[in-house]
């Protein structure tokens, strides 16, 4: 899973966005906003790292199960690849 080139995740007060640079502002307009979990997932992708170190970052990072840190990794790289923000 490796993200497109452009989009940067940036934190504005105390809110994450991803917005489009270079190239990819041409075809991208606007900004998406994030939570702490969702910014989490979108920085371990910005590390190269692969789903199952993604929920342990989580796991690590929160209380909660790797179950449900599974699921929502899932969920968020879900409308992540449905937005077009992976590269092919």
């Amino acid at each position: 899973m490796k993200l497109k080139k452009g989009f940067v995740l940036r934190k504005v007060a105390d809110n994450y966005v991803v917005v489009a640079t270079g190239e990819a502002s041409k075809n991208f307009h606007g900004m998406v906003k994030c939570n702490g979990v969702s910014a989490d997932i979108w920085q371990g992708l910005i590390d190269g790292c692969e789903e199952e170190e993604i929920v342990s970052r989580l796991t690590d990072k929160y209380e909660v199960s790797p179950e449900k840190a599974a699921e929502d990794t899932r969920r968020v790289l879900r409308e992540i690849e449905e937005a077009g923000f992976f590269s092919k």
